[in-house]
């Protein structure tokens, strides 16, 4: 029994909604399509955006093509047209379409006609469709003109219909993602007339037209592919609108398409057929290249076959894909099943003489072994041409060398068997041939192993077996041990081979880890954000011989050339604006890229998760040569470590700056916390107290009076040792405290420092002791006494009532201490007391004080090239003791003391 159907299944289609969300993002694309110039594509489209423009819609004409026809020039009046941008081309100006000027006025609607153009080669971008692309993600509406022979999968189609070669054009999922497809349509005698009438070229020109392109049949057929394609784009329509609104319908399975692509001439074709099939079936497909185990070292005609056939798919739609295995028929089939493929587009194999012998070609292999996938066969042109493949064995070649190793391997092995026969008269020497064709498999591969165990095969014959010198076998038993020593000769060089590209293989990937390893190690050891960058373009240059330059993002969020290797001065204005674009768009620019491709570098981004932090750009030395897949790999990899180094750097510093900023706001919170505490406390008492002399002066007592004067004297000499400690704080911190280096007695400076903290703290005791001879010191008395008062201030506070101070002589110092009778510091915070504002650390829990004055201590003792420490209870039994230690300076001689 069938579940019921609940609202929940019948929602709207997520992928959909997300396309939907996507473009209102974005720019909306009009396409005017038609089958052949002269239908009126632009004609319609100025005269519908004269009534859009009556409508109030802001319209700008950035380009249209009239070809001199009066009646579309007339539709341009009364029209904003955007200036054109003028290019020095082979010696002639041309006019361009000015995508800055678009992109700076930001009309509501642009005309730009003309979409499968070819812009001028200083331009942003090779193609016009790519200026509307930037303009549609600015968010900027386009209406554009395109005849159907421009698409990009239907041009092979067009170029065999009309023998006319199609060499501008546009992939398909422009026309794919168009917000609206104009059919502009009429008749092909209708065109004819047109053309007769001179309303579509001039007379000679349209002459020449009506004998070639413009022929009833060619137009018949350019009209039903124009129609067909319209109709499949509203279709699409149909169903997004069905899938965005949850409507009811029959839903069938989605088919998936997967194009085989190759080192072969006839993988473009591939593509191209499979792009059709997929835009027919409304179905994605995929591209994929399977490589063999040291296909690395393919020769660069192989690598630029595949690379245009993958640039070709990714250009038409397709998801781009490279695996590797030995076994290629068995990784396209266990790819297909994995992502749920329905259909195989693969070329026919043109497998050599040997290898249809050993074996069964890829394209047989994949038929005989696709049980439930279905597999489309695409058939060459039955002609090669001699450009695309060249002959295997070309001189100098390691075909050509591996031939010529089989061959002299051979003649070595008989004469090493007319040896042993002479001295050991063996029965059999066949086996002897199994040498160079083992060492053939192993250094040449499956080839010259083959021509090695063939050649022994005769060499055997000829040389060893009765009659001698002749091509005859007596005797069946030899013809039989012949037969299968060439056998055995046969599955060893296959099996050697195979070992040998496994070798290759391994030691490929061996070196690709071990240069990241060398990588990762190298950036492990970057101290900063430079050494980062200068081992990253080091390491590029290094690993693919190609000149590498990173551009790191500043706050200012331009550019700056930050490493280079091998040096280099500065980028050239196009280098700099197509990694701007990288930087913008986060998309690839530059060599072999849709964006400024005459640039000699490839500008990539290097991103992270908080979006692109710096650019790379690569100049390879070959720049006709495009990248392998190992150099691709190894490319790729290199970036991802630098970007992730990069990110880590820019963290580190960000987490200096954050532990700075905390460490800021901690001291800040602090010194408004003390500020609130000890300018509150006496600013509280001394208003107190004069408030209340104000209204009850004449009223109280003679000594109440006094003590209320002595309160405010004491409360404003606290605050006036606050302000001071403040400042001299501020003063140790900027370096402006220097001190006068004389000649200083310990004992003037400890006896000034008692007797004012007797006058300041009358009810303090403190004790002196003061050895005898003491040396002199080199400092500043004053500074000295300060000190030593800060310390009898802070015993006061905690020394429990009574302190008392020593001065002697310890080896090469003068030791002076202040030990009060409280009950001392935790042994943890020994060092922390001389922090500024940290009034913690008391074993009693008090905090009273401001916390500078232990601070303020050290700095001045420093200061004078003394040096404070505190000793807590763990070495005394009762409160704390604070040594300053002085170096004894060279004594003056006697009557010239300062």
């Amino acid at each position: 029994m069938a579940e019921p159907e609940t609202d929940f299944d019948r929602r709207p289609d997520p992928e959909a909604l997300l396309a939907l969300a996507e473009r209102e993002k974005s720019g909306r694309l009009c396409v005017f399509l038609g089958a052949a110039p002269g239908v009126g594509k632009t004609y319609a489209m100025l005269r519908r955006a004269r009534s859009t423009r009556d409508e109030g819609i802001d319209v700008v004409i950035g380009l249209a093509e009239t070809h001199g026809r009066r009646e579309t020039e007339e539709l341009m009046a009364g029209l904003e047209v955007l200036p054109r941008r003028k290019v020095e081309y082979k010696g002639r100006a041309i006019e361009e379409f000015d995508i800055d000027a678009a992109l700076a006025r930001k009309p509501q609607l642009i005309i730009v006609d003309e979409l499968a153009h070819t812009n001028a080669p200083d331009s942003r971008h090779p193609k016009r469709w790519q200026d509307v692309d930037e303009l549609l993600r600015a968010g900027v509406n386009v209406w554009t003109a395109l005849n159907i022979q421009h698409l990009e999968s239907l041009a092979d189609v067009v170029s065999k219909i009309t023998g006319v070669s199609v060499r501008e054009t546009v992939p398909d999922r422009v026309l794919q993602e168009a917000t609206d497809v104009v059919l502009v349509d009429i008749t092909p005698d209708e065109l004819l007339q047109r053309l007769k009438e001179g309303k579509v070229y001039v007379p000679e020109t349209a002459q020449r037209a009506v004998q070639n392109f413009f022929t009833a049949r060619n137009l018949t057929a350019l009209r039903e592919l124009a129609l067909r394609r319209t109709a499949d784009r509203v279709d699409d329509q149909m169903v997004g609108f069905l899938r965005q609104g949850a409507i009811e319908g029959p839903w069938a399975t989605t088919e998936r398409l997967l194009a085989c692509v190759g080192p072969d001439a006839s993988s473009q074709k591939v593509v191209r057929i499979a792009a059709r099939l997929a835009t027919g079936l409304n179905a994605p497909w995929i591209a994929l290249h399977v490589a063999r185990p040291g296909d690395d070292e393919q020769d660069a005609e192989s690598v630029k076959q595949i690379h245009d056939a993958l640039h070709l798919a990714e250009r038409l739609g397709a998801q781009i894909e490279r695996v590797s295995g030995s076994d290629l028929a068995g990784e396209v089939l266990r790819y297909a099943r994995r992502e749920n493929i329905t259909q195989i587009v693969v070329g026919r194999s043109r497998a050599s003489f040997f290898g249809r012998l050993l074996r069964r070609s890829l394209t047989d292999e994949i038929v005989m072994r696709s049980d439930d996938v279905s597999v489309q066969v695409v058939m060459g042109d039955g002609r090669q041409p001699a450009a695309e493949k060249p002959h295997r064995f070309q001189p100098g070649s390691t075909q050509w060398a591996g031939a010529a190793a089989a061959t002299l391997s051979v003649a070595v092995t008989v004469a090493a068997g007319y040896m042993l026969d002479r001295w050991l008269s063996l029965p059999n020497l066949s086996v002897i041939f199994l040498v160079p064709v083992v060492l053939c498999a192993a250094w040449f591969g499956l080839g010259p192993a083959i021509l090695a165990a063939i050649l022994g095969f005769f060499a055997c014959d000829f040389f060893f077996i009765d009659p001698r010198y002749q091509f005859t076998i007596r005797d069946p038993s030899e013809f039989l041990a012949l037969v299968v020593f060439l056998v055995v000769a046969f599955v060893t060089g296959m099996l050697a081979s195979r070992v040998r590209e496994y070798s290759q293989f391994m030691r490929t990937r061996a070196e690709s880890a071990q240069t990241m390893f060398e990588f990762s190690r190298n950036l492990s050891g970057a101290s900063n954000l430079e050494e980062v960058l200068w081992a990253a373009v080091a390491q590029i240059q290094k690993s693919l011989d190609a000149r590498c330059v990173v551009l790191l993002v500043p706050n200012d969020g331009d550019l700056n050339l930050s490493a280079a290797w091998p040096p280099l001065d500065a980028l050239d204005p196009g280098e700099t604006s197509a990694a701007r674009w990288v930087l913008e768009k986060s998309e690839p620019a530059g060599w072999r890229t849709g964006t400024l491709p005459n640039v000699r570098f490839q500008f990539r981004p290097l991103s992270t998760t908080r979006g692109v932090l710096a650019v790379a750009g690569v100049e390879f030395r070959q720049p006709d040569e495009p990248l392998s897949a190992q150099q691709e790999r190894t490319l790729t990899s290199l970036l991802e470590q630098t970007a992730i180094a990069v990110d880590r750097s820019l963290l580190v510093g960000e987490a200096v700056k954050a532990a700075a900023l905390e460490e800021n706001e901690k001291l800040r919170m602090t010194l408004l916390s003390s500020l609130s505490h000890d300018l509150r406390t006496p600013l509280t008492s001394i208003t107190g107290a004069v408030t209340s002399l104000r209204q009850l002066g004449e009223k109280m007592s003679q000594e109440d009076r006094q003590d209320l004067l002595a309160s405010i004297e004491e409360e404003a000499g606290r605050l006036s040792r606050f302000i001071s400690n403040l400042i001299e704080m501020s003063r140790i911190e900027a370096g402006a405290v220097a001190p006068r280096r004389e000649f200083v007695e310990v004992g003037d400076a400890v006896r000034a420092a008692v007797e004012r903290s007797r006058k300041v703290f009358p009810e303090f005791n403190v004790s002196v002791s003061l050895s005898q001879g003491l040396p002199l010191i080199k400092g500043d008395v004053n500074l000295l006494s300060n000190v030593l008062f800060n310390l009898l201030d802070n015993a006061n506070k905690y020394g429990g009532g009574s302190a008392a101070v020593y001065a002697r002589r310890e080896g090469e110092d003068v030791v002076v201490s202040v030990t009060d009778e409280g009950q001392g510091v935790k042994a943890s915070d020994l060092e922390r007391i001389f922090e500024k504002f940290y009034r913690g650390g008391r074993v009693d829990g008090r905090k009273a004080g401001t916390g500078l004055g232990l601070s303020i201590c050290r700095g001045l003792v420093e200061a004078m090239g003394g040096t404070i420490i505190a000793q807590s209870p763990a070495i005394r039994r009762r409160g704390t003791r604070l040594v300053l230690r002085f170096p004894i300076p060279e004594q003056p001689q006697q009557g010239k003391a300062a």
